[in-house]
Formats: C-alpha cells, sequence, structure tokens
C-alpha cells in the first residue's frame, strides 16, 4: 500500500512532486558555471571546476564536458551522479540514431531528447527529476551554422547566442549581454568564454576547461599550458585597464590646488 502511494501521479502525493521539482532547481543554481559561445563558425564550451583535494586522484575526476557523439557535446551544472546517468542515455540514443539512421543525429534532436527525458522524469512515480541544467552544441552534420542550446530540469529547451549555467550564472549572462558580437571568430569567441567565466572563477586557470568545436573536426579540449596563457593575457588586460581608470580618475588641478592651499594657509600665519 505504501508503494502504491509512494507512486501515485496525483493526490496527495502530487504536490511531493511539486516540491521535488522546485527542489531539483536548487542544485544547477549553485553548481559550478559552465558557458557557451556561438562565433561564425565555431561553437566554444567553457566550465568551472570545483578544486581537488589534496588527496583525490585528478587523472578519474569526471569532466563537466561531455561528447555525445563526434559532433556534439554537452556541458551541465548541478548534481555530477544525474548528469552521468543523463549522458549515458544521451550516448546510447545518439549511437541507436546513426545504427538505424545511418545519420547522425541533429544538435537540436538531441537537445530535445535530453529535454524529454528531464521532462519524464518530473512527472514519472518513483523516481525524481534531474538535478542539472545543460547546454548542448554542436554541428549539423553537412552544415556549418553552430549550433547551442540549454535545457532545463523541468524539460523546457531553448536556442541561444551564448549563455550560462550554474552558479552566477546571472552575473556571467549580463557580462555575455554587454560584450557577444555576431561576427567573432575563433579567438574572439575563446577570449569571451574565458572573460566571462574569469568574472566568477577566482582561482585562475587550474579550475577552468575549456571545449571548442568546428565543422568537420573532432572536439578540441584546450591543454592546461594554454588555459593558463589566456587567462593570464586576460588578467593583464583587466590590470593595465584598472590602471588607465585611476590615471584617468585623477585631476590635473589637485596638484595645483593643494600647493595654491598651502601658500595662502602660510601668508595667514
Amino acid at each position: 500500500m505504501a508503494s502504491g502511494y509512494d507512486r501515485a501521479l496525483s493526490g496527495p502525493s502530487s504536490s511531493l512532486r511539486k516540491t521535488e521539482q522546485r527542489a531539483a532547481n536548487f542544485p544547477y543554481h549553485i553548481g559550478t558555471c559552465a558557458v557557451g559561445v556561438k562565433g561564425t563558425d565555431v561553437v566554444v564550451l567553457g566550465c568551472e571546476k570545483r578544486s581537488a583535494m589534496k588527496l583525490q586522484d585528478t587523472r578519474i575526476t569526471p569532466s563537466k564536458i561531455g561528447l555525445l557523439d563526434t559532433h556534439v557535446c554537452l556541458a551541465f551544472a548541478g548534481l555530477n551522479a544525474d548528469a552521468r546517468i543523463l549522458v549515458d542515455k544521451a550516448r546510447l540514443e545518439a549511437q541507436s540514431h546513426r545504427l538505424n539512421l545511418e545519420d547522425p543525429v541533429t544538435i537540436e534532436y538531441i537537445t530535445k531528447y535530453v529535454a524529454g527525458v528531464q521532462q519524464r522524469y518530473t512527472q514519472s512515480g518513483g523516481v525524481r527529476p534531474f538535478g542539472i541544467s545543460t547546454l548542448v552544441v554542436g554541428f549539423d552534420k553537412g552544415s556549418e551554422q553552430p549550433r547551442l542550446y540549454q535545457t532545463e530540469p523541468s524539460g523546457i529547451y531553448s536556442a541561444w547566442k551564448a549563455n550560462a549555467i550554474g552558479r552566477s550564472s546571472k552575473t556571467v549572462r549580463e557580462f555575455l549581454e554587454r560584450n557577444y558580437k555576431e561576427d567573432m571568430d575563433r579567438e574572439a569567441t575563446v577570449r569571451l568564454a574565458f572573460k566571462s567565466l574569469l568574472e566568477v572563477v577566482q582561482t585562475g586557470a587550474k579550475n577552468i576547461e575549456i571545449a571548442i568545436m568546428a565543422p568537420g573536426k573532432p572536439v578540441e579540449m584546450l591543454p592546461v599550458e594554454d588555459i593558463e596563457n589566456y587567462v593570464k593575457n586576460i588578467e593583464q588586460e583587466k590590470q593595465g585597464r584598472r590602471r588607465l581608470r585611476r590615471r584617468r580618475g585623477r585631476n590635473p588641478w589637485d596638484g595645483c590646488r593643494r600647493h595654491s592651499d598651502a601658500g595662502h594657509s602660510g601668508g595667514v600665519q
């Protein structure tokens, strides 16, 4: 009898389902930040990684970016265990589609599949909603147009030019809105992804991972050395702008006014 109550989709337990769905939104809001940015012929995913503990083996630490097929990647914010299950389901669907139809999935198709799985878990008995939000990026077969989608725990999905999920995503999204341009090349797109992440990542290069996708090419994961160089250059630019603002903020008449005041007070004495 208890089992029947727990699996009911209506009645007293329906309010619990709503509570679970609201609770599923919480982990991805506090999960590490992930960013997706589209350029002219490139799409970039950037993720903040949590710092590894001193005795942790970093070789088997799960990545925040997963390859679903050769032409499509997924990044997530939220519960790692939930992401692992969802990524496995999406990979299986992509392989099944390629085997049965002899064609790779389109980016929108696999996004709809991921969102559909998330939505079903909001209303199925005996399970809880997925506590993650995802960014799905890639290129359709024969197309040079980059694709970027977001899915939410409720099952909603939407297309974006640039977006952020996870901790402080509102701050990062506002930064992207101010700095995004339509005709960005590869370098500009990568730099914007780095700059947006560095709005919230305080520990620098060691906690950032970047994936770059271009049409007809395998996904490129930036090595640590390249990430360190990007972060170093961007931090130097920030320091240069701060120094420039400080110089511009000084009033050239302040020095003259101080000398004049000193001379005037000396005459009075």
